[in-house]
């Protein structure tokens, strides 16, 4: 069993970590040599791809892939694999038997904080969530043409090892903006790599929000985290004076809580699924700082 992570980068190499504790052999693509020597560091074959150009190598490789996972984010002109790939992707990789596509809750769009599920109809409003959904559609599409399940999970916010509110407040990053309302959602790196993992070994296709049990206000998250820390949160910014890039205010203008049950249903545990118990757990391990 040989699996391909096209992207492999904060969510790429844990899944590779999830699927090698399940002993399949593991690639993955990054767009730097020092890059391919962390990865190759972590027992994961690397391979240099530019998001344009397939080198022999990295050809070769794909010949004995049996499952894909995809996780560049799209572009304007699309997904730069079914660019690269499209009407070839049998011939390209003649053993794949399952495909996975990393996408986001993003595009749901805007929902006022309602509950949506995956059968939500998708009202993207950022051009990066629209993208996504096209790209989704066209694997999708890629897979009903080649009989392959294509499984599409919708991640909700990242976090995890070296990328969390414990860090942001140890750096002087953290910001405690106030929405009346807001919500969001996250989601525990690990958990993307078990989930992803779980789909591809039941062979399973379809649309599944991989999140968390606790969508809630940003600012909760923040307070966890110092308390944890011991140490006094920043002040409470009002989001609508907060000086803020335009990506970070977008995100801001989507607000929703996403509903996990689908992939609970098939039989997924999360091993993390509220922010206070994995904030804890980071802390208890250590492994906060990555």
């Amino acid at each position: 069993m040989d699996v391909m992570i096209f992207g492999c980068g904060y969510s790429g190499k844990a899944i590779a970590k999830a699927f090698i504790a399940d002993g399949m052999r593991v690639s993955g693509t990054t767009r730097t040599d020092d890059k391919a020597a962390a990865l190759r560091a972590q027992g994961i074959n690397a391979f240099l791809f530019d998001g344009e150009t397939l080198g022999n190598d990295l050809r070769a490789a794909m010949r004995d892939t049996t499952h894909l996972v995809q996780s560049i984010a799209p572009r304007e002109s699309g997904d730069p694999l079914i660019g690269l790939t499209r009407d070839r992707l049998r011939e390209m990789m003649p053993k794949l038997r399952w495909i996975g596509y990393l996408s986001t809750v993003g595009v749901y769009g805007d929902h006022k904080g309602n509950w949506v599920t995956e059968d939500t109809p998708c009202t993207p409003v950022s051009g990066r969530s629209k993208e996504r959904l096209e790209a989704e559609d066209g694997w999708m599409v890629i897979g009903t043409e080649v009989g392959i399940p294509v499984a599409v999970l919708r991640l909700s916010g990242i976090y995890g090892p070296g990328r969390n509110a414990l860090c942001n407040l140890e750096r002087g990053t953290a910001r405690r903006l106030i929405k009346k309302d807001q919500v969001f959602n996250r989601i525990r790196v690990e958990d993307i790599g078990a989930a992803t993992q779980f789909l591809a070994a039941h062979g399973l296709g379809g649309i599944y929000n991989v999140t968390d049990d606790l969508p809630g206000p940003p600012q909760d998250v923040i307070v966890e985290a110092a308390r944890l820390l011991g140490v006094e949160p920043p002040p409470e910014q009002p989001f609508e004076t907060a000086e803020l890039t335009p990506m970070a205010r977008s995100f801001y203008g989507e607000n929703k809580r996403v509903s996990n049950a689908k992939l609970k249903a098939a039989g997924f545990t999360f091993a993390f699924p509220n922010y206070p118990a994995s904030l804890a757990q980071l802390m208890q391990s250590n492994s906060w700082r990555g």
